[in-house]
């Protein structure tokens, strides 16, 4: 090497040396490590914006709650088990849930992930989040919870993705606006529920008062109903959602009455005062019942008497459902059935 060359290396060393000298220094996000007995409470608490805290296999008898933006809480697959424990002291555990991703009022909690890991046995919800931007929940077991498996309210920007739900005792996965008061529908900003198995739930995915969203390439099976997307009297009216590419078979669990629905049995995919909702490209078979809510695709007239209007139903393909593969019983406008591979319908004409 040259003298010169030399020369010039030193010089751009001792520069490049001063400028890092001057930066400040840069945050790296660390691991917290959680073996059997430990805290996960514990490590979360102690973690920093963009930090991992990895929970090894075991079971953890806790609830946790997450309120730092960015962090990441994980699992090693379905060997990572948080089921109830004794002390109901904090929000979360006092409420039934098992692990809870809460911001605050008009601060969104930002960029947290949910993943690998099993949560079961609680008396409400398995994962519930909260005022939320950019959650993401994946390859999460979700099972044998009082209420819901995955729920979220007053949330944007949210991806629930390739999770379990089964046997929980409403929805597999419950979306909404609000939980405790009435509101008009809130735009999600393109949450995305794709490619999740719902399977034993009272319902499989219920999408209520909310818009731009996308329920896609789901398996919904053996729940007594498949996929709810309800609003109700509130403006603006539940709506923009598109419903396409899940498989929907054979959602004949038997359910009773609640406050709000009637008892449901063989229920595809029911939309009730909805507006602008696309249903396209799904495979829907073999759900059979006799609720005013069975058949393979509803649309339904609320119960506090809002219509569904404008929405698409097209290119879907429905066997063997019951009462009928399509089943229009709602009197709104402009709703159209096109291109759909089915036998029978109610009223006649529909396929």
């Amino acid at each position: 090497m040259t003298k010169c060359r030399i020369a010039y290396l030193a010089c751009t060393a001792a520069i490049l040396g001063a400028g890092l000298g001057a930066a400040p220094p840069v945050s790296v996000p660390s691991f917290h490590l959680v073996f059997p007995g430990q805290s996960i409470q514990k490590a979360v608490d102690a973690a920093a914006p963009g930090d991992t805290v990895l929970v090894t296999p075991g079971t953890y008898h806790e609830s946790v709650k997450v309120t730092t933006p960015h962090l990441t809480l994980r699992g090693t697959g379905r060997e990572t088990v948080v089921e109830p424990g004794t002390d109901k002291t904090g929000a979360c555990a006092a409420r039934g849930n098992g692990i809870c991703v809460i911001g605050a009022k008009g601060h969104d909690l930002r960029g947290v992930t949910v993943a690998d890991l099993t949560v079961t046995g609680f008396g409400h919800t398995g994962v519930f989040a909260m005022a939320t931007d950019g959650l993401t929940v994946r390859n999460v077991t979700s099972a044998r919870n009082g209420v819901w498996g995955i729920a979220q309210e007053g949330s944007v920007r949210s991806v629930l993705r390739a999770n379990t739900a089964r046997d929980n005792g409403d929805a597999g996965i419950f979306l909404a606006n609000t939980i405790t008061r009435e509101a008009g529908a809130a735009d999600t900003h393109g949450t995305r529920v794709e490619h999740n198995r719902l399977q034993g739930n009272r319902i499989g995915i219920t999408v209520r008062r909310l818009r731009d969203l996308s329920v896609a390439a789901n398996h919904l099976t053996g729940n007594c109903a498949g996929v709810m997307v309800v609003g109700d009297e509130n403006k603006p009216k539940t709506g923009d959602v598109t419903v396409r590419d899940n498989r929907v078979v054979r959602n004949n669990k038997s359910c009773p009455k609640t406050e709000r629905l009637p008892a449901l049995q063989g229920s595809g995919i029911v939309l009730t005062g909805a507006d602008d909702i696309l249903v396209t490209h799904n495979t829907i078979r073999d759900n059979v019942g006799a609720s005013p809510l069975s058949g393979g695709i509803v649309l339904f007239k609320s119960f506090v008497g809002v219509t569904s209007d404008h929405n698409r139903i097209k290119d879907n393909v429905l066997q063997n459902n019951a009462p009928a593969d399509l089943v229009n019983g709602d009197p709104g406008r402009d709703n159209t059935f096109d291109g759909n591979n089915c036998r029978a319908s109610r009223p006649v004409g529909l396929c």
